[in-house]
């Protein structure tokens, strides 16, 4: 049965004539505090908070003289009270409530400063399991909630930021808050707990290996607001969701103006593609242009590797990112900024590489100070009309894969090499995907197609037309590997990646006309192996 609402008009205004400060960031309380006691705020407090005030010199009442009970069981129970909960939850002109609060000695509670136990830092720092439970504030969400419900009377403060907007409405109209600021704090609170909450269900989701929650909630903190979407006339933000995983979330920007919707978009797909080849196997560049790659490859050099990756397809890099997987230098930096390029983002950047970056003023350049695992567990999530899709992220490896050859010929150790790199690379092209690879450098890719032939025909064309601008006899793609990320459901798409001069494929294999691919490759002298893994990217 719903609770009906009696209805009663919240007031525009409310005199702050006692105040509950409780918090585990003292950014500014101390602050705060002084500046209530000088508009005659009663100030409450508890435990650490309590003692910061006090130590100031500022008068303040412990919360245990108010509900006559001590801070107990290591102060988990403190503020669980009717005293402190009546005070922040009564309807101060319900005349039940009023008589309710005098009968039992409750006095209202005009303003609440809340934040909670760090659960987000403690689980990125990876804290042990009592650790990180002890770390799930209760008090403090409940008061936050309790008081946010109740914002007709109570205001509430999560967030440090606004404690100047608080201040401000204080002094300017004799101590009083407005509806519409009470409102909007109450809004803020609610998704501060619901992100909090958030957290912690899926941390224990992922404790317990529980792969798909009855519940699930992604919560997160806004990072930014953005000039616009994918598109101009679509507002966007960037939130941060807690997750430790090294990337554009967690980079720093050296120079450059504000990342857009489609930057962060685009330099994440690169960051994580680039994370694929472990620098101590040498350095790794991968250029992405709207969330696929037009080059990559690796070299005995950074500079190497760069030149190579934009050799693929130097017309669709201009504009794009660049991802590295190794300190940028200043040789590398010299390259790059010959092209317009939108982001830079590697692990680490030299002093040098830093000056030479800065003749181009408008370049963002990003330092992460360490890469992605690959390997490494998490989700990931995309929004649909009414729902939203959850799924493990795609941590397959081909080196970890057991390649099956299923041709008369086995690869030689070179396209065996360049198999592999061809499939690491299309794990990370849109679907449908063709990559052809040779010697450590993509040759020609093919991304997004409706049909795989046509993604094998566009990789190839690709290919003649660097060829064309390298000055080259012929495409990379003569005696190259090809990695299609899906079976090859007919024989055709081979067909069309031996036209183009491949003499080695590696697909993932399950098509009821496998036979039928096989034969075709046996017939051309062509090595085939499967993995068995399929790398749809949507």
């Amino acid at each position: 049965m719903a609770v009906v609402s009696k209805k009663i008009p919240a007031p525009d205004k409310v005199k702050v004539k006692t105040a509950l400060l409780s918090v585990f960031d003292k950014t500014g309380i101390v602050e705060l505090a002084r500046a209530l006691s000088e508009q005659g705020v009663r100030l409450l407090s508890t435990g650490g908070t309590h003692k910061a005030i006090a130590a100031a010199g500022l008068a303040v009442t412990d919360v245990s003289e108010v509900t006559n009970f001590p801070e107990i069981m290591d102060g988990r129970v403190k503020t669980l009270h009717p005293k402190v909960h009546g005070g922040l939850l009564a309807i101060r002109d319900d005349t039940e409530h009023q008589a309710a609060m005098k009968e039992h000695g409750i006095e209202g509670i005009d303003l609440a400063v809340i934040n909670l136990y760090p659960f987000e830092d403690v689980r990125k720092a990876g804290g042990d399991y009592p650790t990180t439970v002890e770390n799930i504030d209760i008090g403090g969400p409940a008061m936050i909630r309790a008081s946010a419900k109740n914002h007709a009377y109570v205001t509430t403060l999560t967030d440090p930021a606004d404690y100047t907007e608080l201040l401000a409405q204080l002094s300017a109209d004799a101590g009083q808050t407005t509806y519409d600021f009470r409102k909007r704090m109450a809004a803020k609170a609610f998704a501060r707990t619901a992100a909090y909450d958030a957290m912690i269900s899926n941390w224990f989701a992922e404790a317990l290996d529980i792969a798909t929650p009855r519940h699930r909630v992604i919560g997160g903190v806004l990072r930014e607001e953005m000039r616009y979407g994918e598109n101009p006339h679509q507002k966007a933000a960037f939130y941060l969701t807690g997750e430790n995983r090294p990337g554009v979330s967690t980079a720093t920007l050296i120079q450059g103006k504000q990342l857009s919707y489609n930057n962060i978009n685009d330099t994440d797909a690169a960051y994580e593609l680039v994370a694929e080849f472990l620098p101590e196997n040498g350095p790794a560049c991968a250029i992405i242009k709207h969330a696929n790659p037009c080059g990559v490859a690796t070299g005995p050099s950074l500079v190497e590797a760069y030149k190579r990756a934009l050799a693929c397809d130097s017309t669709s890099a201009f504009g794009g990112i660049i991802a590295l997987n190794t300190l940028l230098d200043s040789a590398t930096a010299e390259e790059i900024v010959k092209l317009f390029t939108e982001v830079i983002i590697a692990p680490d950047v030299t002093e040098e590489a830093k000056a030479i970056i800065a003749r181009k003023p408008n370049l963002r350049l990003l330092s992460v100070g360490a890469l992605p695992d690959p390997r490494a567990a998490g989700l990931t999530a995309k929004t649909v009309s009414g729902g939203l899709l959850v799924q493990n992220r795609d941590n397959a490896l081909v080196e970890d894969m057991e390649l099956k050859v299923v041709t008369k010929r086995a690869p030689t150790a070179q396209e065996l090499e360049d198999m592999k790199f061809a499939f690491r690379v299309a794990k990370h092209v849109k679907s449908n995907a063709v990559v052809y690879a040779k010697d450590g450098q993509t040759a020609g890719i093919g991304a997004g197609q409706m049909s795989r032939v046509d993604s094998a025909r566009i990789a190839a064309i690709k290919a003649e037309e660097a060829a064309k601008a390298m000055g080259l006899a012929e495409p990379l793609t003569r005696g190259s590997a090809v990695a299609s990320e899906a079976f090859l459901p007919f024989a055709d798409g081979l067909l069309s990646a031996i036209a183009a001069g491949a003499t080695a494929v590696i697909q993932p294999g399950g098509s009821m006309r496998d036979q039928e691919v096989i034969d075709a490759a046996n017939e051309h002298n062509v090595a085939m192996v499967f993995t068995g893994v399929r790398h749809f990217r949507h």
